[in-house]
C-alpha cells in the first residue's frame, strides 16, 4: 500500500499565509499536522517560517516524526526534541520572534497563546489549513471510499440481527468487530444503535442493554476508519411490519434527503442544501422534529468543514466530502435518519454509501 504523499501541501499553505501577510504559522491541531506532515503521534507542534518546517515534540516521538515525515515526502524539515512543555514553547517563541504569526486559537489554551504573544504579533489562523483540507485528493478519496464500503457491507451482513431479543450493544459490538475483520482500523466514531420509542428519538443515543422488540424503530449510525480517514452513514429499520406513521415518517425523511442530494454540486451554498431538506418537513408540518444540522464534511475528522446548516457560510466545491442526513425524532414514536456520504464532483456528486435505502434486510425485516 502506498503511503500518503504530502509533498506540496506546506508550500501551498505558505502561499496562502503570505496572502494574509503572515510570516510564520504555528499548527497545533493534530489532524492539521497529520495532513501537512504525515505524523500520526499525539504530541507535537509544527512551526512554519518561510519554506522551513520545524516540528517540536518530546523524546517519545522523535524517531516516529523523522520516519513518517520523510516517508510522506516533507521537504526541508527539522525535528526539535524538548522534554518539557515550557522548553517546547520557548523554542517556538524563539523561532517566531518579531514575526506576524498565525496561531490556531481554537486549539491552544490561553496561557500558550500568551507565551507566543509575548514573542510575536500573533493572530488567529484557525481556518487556513482546515479550508485547504476540504479538497480531498485521490489518495484520500480512496481511503474514505474503502471505509464507506466496509461500513455499508458490514451493516448489510448484520441485518439479520435486527430481531426481538438482540440488544443495542450486541449489534454495536458485532458491527465494530466485523468492520475490523474487513480491514478497518476501527470504528469511525462511537457507533450509534438506538431502538424503540425513546432511545431512537435521541439523535446521538449511546447503545444500551435494551433489547429489540417487535415494532421497534432502529437507527444505526456507523462508520469505519482507514489510515486516519473516516466514513459516516445512517440507516433506519423497523422490526416487523411498519405502522402507518412509521411509513409516513420514512417517506418524508427519504424525500427530504433526496431533495438535499439533488442540490449537491459545486457553487451551491450549504444553506441551500439545508433549506432543501427542511422545506420538505416544513410543508408536511413537522419541521420542529428535525433537531440537528443537515450535514458536515468528513475526512481526517469525522466533523470538519464544510458544515451544512442554516447558518453556514460555506459554498460547496469539487473535492468536498460531505454527509446529507436529515431526520425526524419524537419521544413516544422514536426516530428515523437517513445519511449518505458523498463527494462533490465537477458536475454534481458521487455517492460513496452503497447500502440500499430501501431493503437491505432479509424478508423477515424491512428497512423503513
Amino acid at each position: 500500500m502506498n503511503p500518503v504523499n504530502v509533498s506540496g501541501r506546506a508550500a501551498r499553505l505558505i502561499e496562502v499565509a503570505a496572502e494574509q501577510q503572515l510570516e510564520c504559522l504555528i499548527v497545533s491541531d493534530r489532524s492539521n499536522i497529520r495532513w501537512l506532515t504525515g505524523f500520526t503521534g499525539s504530541a507535537g507542534t509544527l512551526v512554519i517560517s518561510g519554506d522551513h518546517l520545524m516540528f517540536v515534540t518530546d523524546g517519545r516521538y522523535t524517531n516516529q516524526a523523522e520516519q513518517q515525515m520523510s516517508a510522506a515526502g516533507v521537504e526541508q524539515f527539522e525535528i526539535v526534541t524538548r522534554r518539557s512543555v515550557a522548553e517546547q514553547r520557548a523554542e517556538i517563541s524563539a523561532r517566531i520572534a518579531g514575526c506576524r504569526t498565525g496561531v490556531e486559537s481554537s486549539v491552544i489554551a490561553h496561557d500558550e497563546w500568551s507565551v507566543y504573544a509575548s514573542a510575536a504579533n500573533v493572530v488567529s489562523s484557525d481556518s487556513l489549513v482546515r479550508q485547504m483540507r476540504r479538497h480531498k485528493d485521490s489518495w484520500e478519496l480512496d481511503r474514505i471510499r474503502r471505509a464507506a464500503n466496509i461500513a455499508s457491507d458490514t451493516l448489510e451482513e448484520l441485518s439479520d440481527m435486527l430481531i426481538p431479543g438482540v440488544s443495542e450493544r450486541d449489534i454495536r459490538d458485532e458491527l465494530e468487530y466485523r468492520m475490523r475483520r474487513a480491514g478497518a482500523d476501527g470504528p469511525s466514531y462511537e457507533t450509534i444503535v438506538a431502538t424503540g420509542s425513546v432511545n431512537a428519538a435521541s439523535p446521538h443515543a449511546r447503545p444500551t442493554t435494551r433489547t429489540l422488540e417487535d415494532g421497534d424503530l432502529v437507527v444505526i449510525d456507523v462508520g469505519a476508519l482507514i489510515d486516519g480517514y473516516h466514513s459516516d452513514m445512517t440507516r433506519s429499520f423497523v422490526v416487523g411490519e411498519p405502522s402507518a406513521e412509521q411509513e409516513r415518517w420514512f417517506d418524508l425523511v427519504l424525500a427530504s434527503q433526496s431533495a438535499g442530494l439533488e442540490r449537491i454540486e459545486p457553487g451551491v451554498s450549504a444553506t441551500a442544501v439545508d433549506a432543501a431538506c427542511r422545506t420538505v418537513f416544513e410543508e408536511a408540518g413537522c419541521s420542529d422534529l428535525f433537531t440537528h444540522g443537515t450535514g458536515h464534511g468528513v475526512g481526517l475528522d469525522i466533523h470538519e468543514e464544510p458544515f451544512i446548516g442554516s447558518t453556514s457560510a460555506s459554498i460547496l466545491a469539487e473535492g468536498d466530502v460531505v454527509t446529507v442526513e436529515p431526520g425526524l425524532y419524537r419521544v413516544g414514536t422514536g426516530g428515523i435518519r437517513i445519511e449518505d456520504l458523498v463527494v462533490v464532483t465537477a458536475t454534481g456528486f458521487e455517492n460513496l454509501t452503497s447500502l440500499s435505502k430501501d431493503s437491505p434486510c432479509p424478508q423477515l425485516l424491512r428497512t423503513i
